[in-house]
């Protein structure tokens, strides 16, 4: 029997643990985060070598509480090495940790030492890492069909069909949008959105009504209208992400109420009493709520974007913002006040495409799915002139090119964002179909009212 051992992991986590508290009681212990990032991406690595059986055994233990599975394999130095002197084939390209044994196996958590030992770093293989597109397959043509009889249907049962319209939509849309050959699919039940909705119309109508009658009683649902706020957006945001899926593999948000209480009451508030100073503040903790509640399957989405990056932003714009006002001013003054407007009216556009395009890469670029990020270059003129010309157009047509400029927005905005694999994109996809198998997710209390946080 070998007198030393090993701790290996196996690439799998424990069914019954969330992969949020996993990541927790891991940081707990001493792991790093691109150490973490990489065993919950699923990559194997030997964590530990040359322990005895009764350490081994303890290792084990409180890795499993954690939620890693490993196994404790023979640890012969001497077959492991390879002539060069080095270990051959035993650590992965993970960033394995090394792991100093408990000082007090009995009391309390194991402390642990994460640090990469020298010899993996000279033997491992780098980790291949890829651009995969965003790609939009639809036509304008394909979808005038669909929208024309939406349309139809809204106006002929006076508004009830545009639950079903919704979903018919967004499968379409879905449906066309696709990463590495697989498309996302939209799994929503028409039912359930138009039971929110109605019930949401139904206490609109009640306000009305007691608003008619009784001003301090349209204050008293005022009032119980807006804690009750929060909870409503959480569930129609969780509505949304888990009605959505790529590859089978449902998105989630779970987004507290408190957390919803600061981004949707307390920093606009915030941004009212400051004169508008905390404004970039306040949307850094709003997008920074959504994408950190967000997941796919059981992996949790992370912002790396800070508030100093918001701010950075908003100073753009107010310089853009400044200069055209400066530039209007002496126009109208030493040439003409119609040149002035003109001025005006191109540095609002400019304002508005350099805020949509700006924002969405901005969010984009620091956003990371494990050791997965995103990538978006969407080009500031370019957004003013689609939208311009969109709205031209729909404006001339009387409406009827409405599904051409959806379709044209669509296909641009895939065409400058695309996903930054990092290792096998498949093993990935498969580590969390069968981690979301095994945890299930909680629909019955989410549902649709149409409400969005940002």
């Amino acid at each position: 029997m070998a007198d030393q051992f090993k701790i290996r992991f196996t690439g799998q986590l424990a069914d019954d643990i969330l992969v949020g508290e996993i990541r927790g009681s891991l940081l707990k212990l001493g792991f790093k985060d691109s150490q973490i990032d990489s065993m919950l991406a699923g990559r194997p690595a030997t964590i530990k070598r040359q322990l005895d059986l009764d350490q081994a055994e303890l290792y084990q233990r409180r890795l499993r509480q954690a939620g890693l599975l490993v196994d404790i394999e023979p640890d012969d130095l001497r077959g492991d090495h390879s002539p060069g002197g080095g270990p051959r084939g035993d650590h992965s390209p993970a960033e394995a940790p090394t792991l100093a044994p408990a000082p007090a196996p009995a009391l309390g958590a194991a402390r642990f030492e994460a640090a990469e030992p020298a010899e993996a770093r000279r033997h491992d293989q780098p980790t291949l890492k890829r651009l995969e597109p965003v790609e939009f397959t639809g036509t304008g043509g394909e979808y005038f069909g669909i929208w024309i009889v939406n349309i139809f249907l809204i106006i002929l049962t006076l508004g009830f069909y545009a639950p079903w319209a919704k979903v018919r939509t967004n499968q379409y849309f879905y449906g066309h949008t696709q990463i590495d050959g697989a498309t996302f699919q939209y799994l929503a039940d028409p039912w359930v959105i138009f039971r929110g909705r109605l019930v949401a119309i139904v206490a609109l109508l009640v306000w009305m009504v007691i608003s008619e009658m009784s001003l301090y009683g349209s204050l008293v649902l005022l009032a119980l209208f807006v804690p009750a706020l929060p909870w409503i957006v959480i569930r129609s945001l969780k509505f949304e992400a888990v009605n959505s899926a790529y590859r089978n593999i449902r998105f989630d948000f779970k987004g507290s109420y408190g957390g919803a209480c600061m981004v949707i009451l307390l920093w606009p508030l915030v941004t009212l009493l400051t004169l508008l100073l905390a404004a970039p503040f306040s949307l850094y903790k709003s997008q920074a709520f959504m994408v950190n509640n967000s997941y796919f399957g059981t992996m949790p989405f992370r912002l790396k974007a800070t508030a100093r990056d918001y701010y950075g932003f908003f100073l753009r714009i107010i310089a853009v913002a400044i200069g055209f006002s400066v530039l209007s001013v002496v126009i109208g003054k030493l040439v003409h006040p119609v040149l002035a407007g003109v001025v005006g009216a191109i540095g609002y556009l400019a304002l508005f495409g350099y805020f949509m395009a700006g924002l969405t890469n901005l969010v984009m670029n620091a956003t990371v799915l494990g050791m997965h990020g995103f990538q978006s270059s969407l080009g500031k003129r370019r957004i003013v002139w689609i939208y311009l010309t969109n709205s031209l157009l729909v404006l001339l047509t009387l409406g009827f090119y409405t599904p051409w400029a959806k379709v044209r927005m669509a296909t641009y905005r895939a065409s400058c964002t695309a996903v930054s694999v990092h290792g096998d994109l498949n093993s990935f996809i498969a580590g969390e179909s069968q981690q979301t198998s095994a945890m299930g997710q909680e629909i019955g209390e989410a549902f649709d009212v149409g409400v969005s946080l940002i």
